[in-house]
């Protein structure tokens, strides 16, 4: 399990070279990320250790995540980024 950061590292690690992906990831971390178990905050840092152009596909639904556990963070995230 990747080592969970203080949220002002999370926060720098939510800071893309995408603002498709910024406008997803750093209003999740506002709202939501503190809140999560321990678990998910693990896993929301994995998805943080993809890199943007496999994020971009997964978020954008152009691919499905082959891993389990980031699919259903995908699916945290979006949901939290829905008008």
């Amino acid at each position: 399990m990747p080592q969970l950061m203080d949220i002002a590292r999370v926060r720098w690690a939510c800071r893309r070279g995408m603002l498709e992906l910024d406008v997803l990831f750093q209003p999740f971390v506002e709202s939501q990320y503190q809140a999560l178990a321990d678990d998910d905050k693990a896993t929301f840092i994995r998805l943080l250790e993809c890199e943007d152009p496999e994020l971009f596909a997964w978020f954008m639904g152009h691919e499905a995540c082959p891993d389990e556990k980031l699919a259903a963070m995908i699916v945290k995230v979006r949901g939290r980024a829905a008008p």
